[in-house]
């Protein structure tokens, strides 16, 4: 289990860099690059278009390897989505800028970021699966946990290389090609994830698995319709959270309120190492106490939090902002922990991975996708607090708390029961 773990840790680290390093772009770079013809509003929202673009293709990614993880193994799922997301990283470093090849620059940046997408949407069910099905029973949230912390580390290399570019580099180097070095970077990364993952052995539920579903999609669609929207609508709070902490923060406290892209990734990147600290911490109260409470209580705490966030951003000040950012990802990691058990637990082993997958990514939809154009769009109209965007982030957790409200407890029967601990 600890190879294992460990394997699945590194894999969606390197996925979510990918992934994260897009982001980090978009809110500080992109806008002007490749769309030099809006106003600094419209560039912004424009290259946070195309960082949504990545959570429309991720429920299709999720149905593609979800398929081939149902019908062929968790393990081919780890390697195609890796080479997929990595190459296309690498590529988004390559595109030039508008004013080399005029509008072809953006639609080449809609397009890698679209494979992007489709790379990590197949990423999660794969790793989370193939360490999920190993783990006992009485541990499986905490196993689960790991490759959860994965994003946290991917996020933490994503904006650390930026950040040492920005400390490194005139304004104008980072402009000119600074920026694209994280891009460059994933190639080796990619590398090094498929060597981690040469060795790992197929889930044994699988390999137990006599009557493959033919069509994985279908057979979810057909019986567990309401089971994948409850689990989209309870993750959405989730992504809006991070993304608003990681991606749309950045760009309004750089543009609006004037604090230096250093000190936004200081804070920023100092909330989320305690939140990924605190991954397997969160784990382990959901094998003790359960999957579903820790996420009302996570909720909850995020409906709450939520006004007293943008408040303590809009000061601009760091302690303040490191606060606001630390009690978002705390309740956050509250929830996300234990999803890596708690989703796999709630669909049969025959259509798991397409299953947990595509709930999983329509969350992204409906909470990442959409979080930092909407956040972008409310703080224009808002003055020095921007309390709308507050209020959007309130509205989505409560949606979500909604929907955590109507799933069913899935943790196992622990080894001291009576009766005997089942899958």
């Amino acid at each position: 289990m600890p190879r294992l773990a460990t394997a699945s840790l590194a894999g969606t680290a390197i996925e979510f860099y990918d992934f994260f390093v897009y982001g980090t772009a978009a809110a500080l770079v992109l806008g002007p690059l490749f769309f030099p013809t809006f106003s600094p509003l419209a560039g912004t929202l424009a290259a946070f278009a195309t960082f949504g673009v990545g959570f429309v293709a991720r429920p299709l990614g999720a149905v593609l390897f979800g398929h081939i993880g149902d019908r062929r193994g968790r393990r081919p799922v780890l390697v195609v989505s890796l080479l997929l997301t990595g190459a296309s990283t690498v590529a988004v470093g390559c595109v030039p800028a508008y004013d080399t090849i005029g509008v072809a620059a953006p639609l080449l940046l809609l397009v890698l970021r679209f494979l992007q997408g489709l790379g990590l949407g197949g990423e999660w069910g794969g790793a989370v699966l193939l360490t999920a099905e190993h783990a006992p029973a009485e541990r499986r949230a905490l196993w689960s946990s790991f490759p959860q912390v994965g994003p946290a580390v991917g996020f933490l290399l994503a904006n650390g290389v930026v950040l040492v570019l920005s400390v490194a580099l005139t304004e104008t180097q980072f402009t000119r090609w600074g920026w694209r070095v994280p891009f460059w970077a994933a190639g080796a990364l990619a590398v090094l994830g498929l060597w981690l993952r040469s060795s790992l052995p197929e889930s044994p539920r699988f390999l137990e698995i006599d009557d493959h579903a033919r069509v994985p999609l279908a057979e979810v669609v057909r019986d567990h319709w309401r089971l994948v929207l409850l689990t989209a609508g309870a993750l959405a709070v989730g992504y809006a959270i991070f993304y608003a902490v990681t991606t749309w923060s950045l760009a309004y406290a750089t543009e609006r309120l004037g604090v230096s892209r250093t000190v936004m990734l200081t804070c920023v990147m100092a909330a989320v190492v305690v939140k990924g600290a605190l991954t397997p911490v969160m784990a382990l109260l959901g094998d003790r106490f359960g999957r579903r409470p820790l996420c009302l209580v996570g909720c909850a705490a995020a409906a709450l939090w939520m006004f007293p966030l943008v408040a303590l951003l809009s000061t601009g000040e760091p302690l303040p902002m490191f606060v606001g950012f630390l009690g978002a990802l705390l309740a956050f990691v509250t929830m996300f922990a234990v999803i890596a058990a708690y989703l796999p637990e709630l669909y049969a082993p025959r259509v798991r991975c397409t299953g947990a997958a595509v709930g999983y990514n329509l969350g992204g939809v409906l909470g990442g996708a959409l979080t930092p154009i909407v956040a972008t769009a409310l703080a224009e109209r808002s003055g020095r607090v921007p309390w709308g965007v507050g209020a959007y982030l309130t509205g989505i957790a409560l949606l979500s708390l909604g929907c955590f409200a109507l799933l069913p407890e899935t943790r196992p029967v622990p080894v001291s029961a009576v009766r005997p601990v089942t899958d």
